[in-house]
């Protein structure tokens, strides 16, 4: 049994089988459905629901709000029709679509940049090109490991790919890729994927707030923007653990010496000595150097929790939810924890 879900960006309807969610159902259609984790966590796939029945699984309330769920708002991804369904997706400003490239890659180089974060270029063999924007991710597959999702580091107009990958403890694809990675290895990828990329029409501030590795498509979008020269104000915000998890500290102080309008900060949440570095939690520094964010824009990578309770206190410092476009790390264990909750 299954029932017939309206799209009303797309001309013909979708059949979603009994117990198959409509985002499922979409992708597996053709439909090119705006969407990002897949698991309920980063409402890249919030949509309005005009009429029918739907049961949603477990999702977080980052992803959609309580207020945003009795206005009518779904999560596709959590979203089981139960009855024949009619509902949008809500549009994203500025959208962009590319499409999903299939690649062969070559590992060209390697730097361990920290005790469990190593950087690694690739170079494309075939599968080309690839197009994405500043922010987006790719899913990443090494020798015969399952395939991860890791943001692009690199700008879009390189000839090469860039990526930062944090070893996960139990995690065989990080391990590999932090321990076991040589030169010239092959790897595979398919992407873009995400909707927490770069907004080129926005003229407001830019708010940047990384952890960890989540440090890459923020560095991609930061110096995509200066790139194009963009004059409104840029704050970089990084946050780790200790000073031994601080990358690439030289690198945006020396951005931040050649553009005036951009400035970096990094932030230790649990240093073992004393430190030059500011300390506490990332929503704490912003929240110290801003009395008002009203019409900028916020973009937000890194552990779950870090993302979450940055975006609250951004929007208590003014900047719509809208305007807070985030892509939250959840390990492949947080997830399978969220889905035994469904």
């Amino acid at each position: 049994m299954s029932f017939s879900v309206n799209i009303r960006q797309f001309k013909t309807s979708i059949d979603v089988e009994m117990g198959e969610t409509i985002l499922s159902a979409a992708l597996k259609s053709g439909v090119q459905f705006p969407h990002g984790c897949q698991s309920g966590n980063c409402g890249a796939c919030k949509s309005r629901l005009f009429s029918g029945d739907i049961q949603m699984s477990p999702y977080s309330d980052f992803a959609l709000t309580k207020e945003e769920k009795e206005s009518g708002l779904i999560l596709a991804c959590r979203s089981v029709p139960w009855s024949d369904c009619d509902l949008a997706y809500l549009e994203q400003d500025d959208l962009v679509t590319f499409p999903i490239r299939k690649l062969n890659c070559t590992v060209k180089e390697i730097q361990q940049f920290t005790h469990d974060i190593v950087r690694i270029f690739l170079g494309i063999d075939s599968g080309g090109p690839f197009n994405f924007a500043a922010g987006q991710y790719a899913k990443v597959s090494f020798d015969k490991f399952p395939p991860r999702d890791y943001s692009m580091a690199s700008l879009p107009a390189d000839d090469f790919l860039e990526f930062h990958i944090r070893q996960i403890s139990g995690g065989l694809t990080s391990t590999h890729a932090n321990k076991k990675l040589i030169v010239g290895e092959t790897v595979s990828l398919e992407g873009p994927f995400g909707v927490s990329y770069f907004r080129e029409n926005h003229t407001g501030p830019l708010i940047a707030i990384g952890g960890g590795s989540g440090l890459a498509p923020i560095k991609s979008i930061v110096e995509t923007a200066l790139e194009k020269n963009r004059k409104q104000p840029i704050h970089l915000y990084f946050g780790a653990r200790d000073t031994r998890d601080v990358y690439l500290e030289s690198h945006f102080l020396n951005l931040e010496n050649k553009h005036e309008n951009f400035t970096y900060t990094c932030v230790l949440s649990e240093p073992k000595e004393l430190t030059k570095y500011r300390t506490g939690h990332l929503f704490e520094a912003v929240s110290d150097d801003f009395n008002s964010l009203d019409g900028a824009k916020a973009y937000l990578a890194g552990p779950p929790i870090m993302v979450e309770t940055c975006i609250k206190k951004l929007c208590e410092l003014g900047i719509r939810q809208d305007d807070c476009h985030a892509d939250a790390f959840y390990t492949e264990a947080e997830k399978a924890k969220l889905e035994v909750l469904t």
